[in-house]
């Protein structure tokens, strides 16, 4: 368990965080693409998380950091940000993390986007947002007011190689079904069009 601001309003983390320069952000989405890379050579959609906390000393450290493993743990819920929500509850001991900002490499699903609000994190950053799905971008999840919790957004943080990440899988994909070998794990349908990502 580790020690951070008792506390802290949510508006105040957020405030923190977005305050920062763009090489702070850039840090820790490279983190989280990094973690998207090795869900690709798992065969996993590339998505990546890193959850972050500020620390009392005006600092930051990530407190949890994970990327798809639905394949691997044959679990529709372990997409990048569910585990790495759950890993920084562990490592803070609280459900609450609302001195904690989300930085992942794809727009949150709805799935996620509740995780969000119901971890009461600070801030969620995105580098790719997600024009058919998006927790923010579709449905207002971080915005609506009939939720008790809005964090903060920072769409289009950090490189556009995420974007390329999951556009480059997808048409990895597509090519390997097309020369009819066998599909990379959970290729059924058409799930890039679906994310709106599989098209050059």
């Amino acid at each position: 368990m580790t020690a951070g601001p008792a506390n802290v309003p949510p508006a105040e983390t957020a405030a923190w965080f977005l305050a920062q320069e763009p090489a702070f952000h850039e840090k820790w989405m490279a983190m989280a693409l990094a973690e998207a890379r090795a869900a690709a050579e798992e065969g996993e959609v590339p998505m990546g998380c890193v959850v972050v906390r500020r620390t009392p000393d005006g600092a930051a450290r990530p407190v949890g950091r994970a990327h798809n493993s639905v394949e691997a743990l044959k679990d529709p819920t372990a997409h990048a940000e569910m585990l790495a929500i759950t890993q920084a509850a562990a490592a803070t001991g609280d459900w609450r993390l609302t001195d904690c900002a989300l930085y992942v490499t794809k727009e949150p699903c709805p799935m996620c986007g509740g995780a969000v609000v119901l971890g009461r994190l600070a801030l969620a950053a995105w580098a790719a947002s997600d024009p058919k799905r998006g927790a923010h971008t579709v449905f207002g999840m971080f915005s609506h007011p009939g939720l008790n919790h809005r964090p903060a957004v920072l769409p289009g943080c950090g490189p556009a190689a995420a974007l390329e990440e999951l556009r480059g899988f997808f048409r990895a994909r597509r090519r390997r079904d097309a020369a009819g070998r066998e599909a990379l794990p959970g290729s059924a349908g058409t799930e890039d069009e679906a994310f709106g990502f599989g098209k050059a």
